[in-house]
């Protein structure tokens, strides 16, 4: 098929079109991101029918993650390279064959497999689609918009998870949670086709299989030794060794990646501090935040014994204040800058978790639906900023790294928050008592991570080193 897309003498879409562009890009996404979240509300289920142990619960969850962080910068640039449009299409694809066998899975490690399958296709969605949108909005103020229009869409999907989850669990199965995406995924194909121009960068980047093979190594490393140590212990020879492979793998990136002519990584890129804080912020709110649902569904179904269905409407007010702040964070972004909805989101992560302290087994529904609310706060102005930096500090050649960039944050986030969260409370899960007294470290963890968003948010906004960087980097790089 060939796009149809109406243009001026300019070769710019116009308005109507572009905003069409941007829909299809938010609701391709949407199912991808959904699915980060969507299968927590889910895990006792599968833990039940599947005869799944909480290590194994934590995999269902960090496969998905664990390949997106490792390979999304190889989508972005594959995207640069080859074409959006044909990466993205390819993406929707492997996606849906990746769900549809989630659906059909007769065991816990056909499950988790599954699982990485579906991940696979969703390396060549986020950051190629944040690509598209980079190239479809020229105007820059409208590219900000935009760009803060798909971060709020990612995350009100993770907050639509649960709850989408929590029907579809208590209706049909737990097997539609993932079966529901493939009538989506084709839609969104052939709307693709029909809409969605052709893109690439000014010049393609090589792959780089060192690189590649380098990044996953660190990332699989640190995030199996962290589920599996609470089976082996912190001394074992398996999580000394595993951390040891991630140890080898952060020195053969700094000695390999700076010398090949086309690096995975452009590790120059780092020296920029809007760059680099961009990342460093998206890995600590979505630590945070994937340690909240994760410790917050299992606390709703197994402490308190509610439905996969109520669990997922605790969470609805949550969901409300997302759609209803969202807006006003990417408007903020485009005329003041990130660093109010910054400040705002990592103070409202340290409260949600200051907050969530003083939650037990008898902690009235109310006071927890009240406690969300701020973690609500937080995911309404936390993704549009950390998106709009990554990709204004870099050339708009190089926004497919960059965006892959963040979401490489994101998604390590959110693993490691998992498997953190996972590995404190994981083995008194079913002791209410127990279980709210360990989710302790959690939340404090969490204030910890809200508070260091506050930081970030203050220097990275500071442009003290950006000039000089951001010149160098357009020296090297061709727009």
């Amino acid at each position: 098929m060939t796009s149809t897309m109406r243009s001026d003498a300019s070769g710019e879409l116009d308005r109507r079109r572009r905003l069409l562009v941007l829909a299809i890009c938010c609701v391709s996404i949407v199912v991808v991101v959904m699915d980060i979240s969507v299968v927590n509300v889910a895990l006792p289920a599968i833990r039940r029918d599947l005869h799944a142990s909480v290590s194994g619960l934590q995999w269902v969850v960090d496969a998905y993650t664990l390949v997106l962080a490792s390979f999304l910068v190889l989508g972005g640039s594959t995207g640069d390279r080859v074409g959006r449009r044909r990466t993205f299409q390819i993406g929707l694809a492997v996606f849906g064959l990746g769900s549809m066998l989630c659906g059909l899975a007769p065991s816990i490690g056909w499950l988790i497999a599954a699982r990485a399958l579906q991940a696979v296709g969703g390396t060549m969605l986020n950051p190629v689609a944040i690509a598209i949108i980079a190239s479809t909005f020229h105007d820059a103020a409208e590219r900000a918009r935009a760009i803060g229009v798909f971060g709020s869409m990612t995350g009100l999907a993770l907050v639509l998870g649960p709850i989408v989850g929590g029907v579809i669990v208590e209706g049909l199965g737990w097997r539609f949670v993932f079966w529901v995406n493939v009538p989506i995924v084709v839609a969104a194909i052939v709307c693709t086709a029909l809409y969605v121009p052709e893109s690439r960068a000014g010049r393609a980047r090589r792959f780089d299989p060192v690189g590649q093979t380098l990044v996953a190594l660190v990332l699989c490393g640190v995030v199996s030794a962290t589920i599996e140590s609470g089976r082996f212990g912190w001394t074992s020879p398996v999580i000394v060794g595993l951390l040891a492979v991630s140890a080898l793998g952060v020195v053969g990136i700094v000695a390999y990646e700076p010398r090949r002519a086309e690096p995975l990584l452009e590790l120059r890129l780092f020296r920029s501090v809007p760059l680099s804080s961009a990342i460093l912020m998206a890995m600590l709110a979505l630590c945070g935040f994937g340690a909240y649902l994760f410790v917050t569904t299992l606390y709703l179904q197994e402490v308190r014994d509610l439905s996969a269905l109520a669990a997922g409407l605790c969470l609805l007010p949550l969901g409300l204040v997302v759609v209803v702040l969202s807006p006003f964070a990417g408007r903020i972004v485009g005329t003041r800058g990130p660093r109010v909805p910054l400040v705002i989101a990592g103070a409202a992560l340290a409260a949600g978790g200051a907050a969530s302290l003083r939650v037990g087994p008898a902690t009235p529904l109310a006071a927890v639906l009240a406690t969300s609310l701020l973690f609500g706060v937080f995911l309404a102005m936390v993704n549009p900023p950390i998106t709009n930096t990554a990709v204004a500090a870099m050339p708009r050649s190089m926004a497919g790294v960059a965006a892959s960039l963040a979401s490489v944050g994101r998604q390590t986030g959110t693993t490691l928050g998992v498997a953190i969260s996972g590995t404190i409370v994981g083995s008194v899960a079913a002791d209410g008592r127990a279980y709210t007294s360990a989710e302790r470290g959690v939340w404090w963890m969490v204030v910890g991570l809200g508070l260091g968003i506050v930081v970030l948010a203050i220097v990275s906004t500071s442009n003290l080193r950006e000039p000089h960087v951001r010149a160098e980097t357009r020296r090297r790089v061709p727009q």
